[in-house]
C-alpha cells in the first residue's frame, strides 16, 4: 500500500512543536518517510513569518509554509514572501469599536506586514514569552500606522472563547476572528483562514485537498480541516477541533504526528 496522501499540513504549536519549541526525532523521521513516499510536508501556522522563520530555519524546512493565519505564503528555502493579505485598518478600528462598545476597553497588539514585520504591544496587553521582541507603544494612533496582518485583543475579566464569541457577533462582517491559544484571541481579514492560505499554496504545489490530511490544535485550525480531506486533532487540542476532527491523536509532547504518519506508512 502507498501513502495515502500527498500533502501533510501541519500546525506549529501545541502540534508540530512540543512545549519546549523542538520537534522530536520520531515526529521528525515520520514526517522525512512521508516526503520519500510522494507527501509534501508544509507548515500552516497562526505566526506571521517573523516569528515562524527561525523555527523553521532551526529544522532546516525548505518548502511553502502558510503563516499569519493563512495571510502569508512563505518559501523558507529562498526566505522569499510569496503572497501577503493585509488587514483592512479601516474596517477594524471599526470593529473594535463596536466590540469596546459591548465589553469595555481592550488591550491590544498588532502584527505588521512584511518579512521583518514586528509585532507591536499596546498598554496591559500581556505579552507571552517567546525568542523575538515585542515593540511597546502607547499612543493609539500607532496600531494604525503602518500595514498589519492581524490585531490581537485581549479582556481584563472575558476568557478567549467569550471574548472571541462576542467579536463575531459584534464584528457584523466587518472582519474574521479567532482564537489561536490562550491569550490570543485575533481580529483578521474577512474571509481569511488558513483554509484559504493552505489553498493557495497547494495550488501552487499542483495538490488538491482531497489528497491532504491535517494536523491541528486550536479552532483557527477548523478551516484547514474542513478543506482537508483528513484532520487530526492532537490530545491536547481544544474541544471545538476535536468536534469536527476525523481522528484524534496522541499530544504534541507525545509524538501525535509520527503516531498517524506511521500507521499510513507502507
Amino acid at each position: 500500500m502507498s501513502f495515502p496522501y500527498r500533502l501533510v499540513a501541519t500546525d506549529l504549536d501545541g502540534t508540530l512543536l512540543r512545549s519546549d519549541d523542538t520537534v522530536s526525532e520520531r515526529t521528525r523521521d515520520a514526517l522525512t518517510a512521508a516526503a520519500a513516499a510522494g507527501a509534501a510536508h508544509i507548515v500552516v501556522t497562526g505566526r506571521a513569518v517573523p516569528w515562524t522563520r527561525h523555527i523553521l530555519d532551526d529544522l532546516g524546512y525548505q518548502g511553502l509554509a502558510v503563516c499569519g493565519q493563512g495571510a502569508q505564503v512563505y518559501h523558507a528555502g529562498e526566505h522569499k514572501l510569496l503572497t501577503s493579505v493585509t488587514l483592512d485598518r479601516q474596517l477594524a478600528g471599526l470593529a473594535l469599536a463596536k466590540l469596546e462598545a459591548e465589553v469595555g476597553p481592550l488591550a491590544l497588539a498588532a502584527s505588521r506586514d512584511g518579512l521583518d514585520g514586528e509585532v507591536i504591544a499596546g498598554p496591559g496587553y500581556q505579552v507571552q514569552e517567546g525568542p523575538l521582541p515585542i515593540r511597546s507603544f502607547t499612543d493609539p494612533g500607532e496600531l494604525w500606522a503602518a500595514p498589519l496582518n492581524k490585531v490581537y485583543i485581549q479582556h481584563p475579566e472575558l476568557d478567549d472563547d467569550t471574548l472571541a464569541r462576542i467579536a463575531r457577533q459584534t464584528s457584523g462582517g466587518l472582519v474574521d476572528v479567532v482564537m489561536a491559544g490562550a491569550g490570543i484571541v485575533e481580529i483578521l481579514p474577512l474571509g481569511l483562514s488558513k483554509a484559504t492560505g493552505l489553498s493557495l499554496a497547494a495550488r501552487r504545489l499542483g495538490v488538491k485537498s482531497s489528497q491532504t490530511i491535517a494536523f491541528g490544535d486550536m479552532p483557527n485550525d477548523i478551516p484547514m480541516f474542513a478543506w482537508s480531506a483528513h484532520g487530526v486533532a492532537m490530545a491536547n487540542a481544544h474541544d471545538d477541533l476535536k468536534a469536527v476532527a476525523h481522528e484524534i491523536t496522541a499530544s504534541n509532547e507525545h509524538d501525535g504526528i509520527a503516531v498517524v504518519l506511521e500507521q499510513l506508512l507502507p
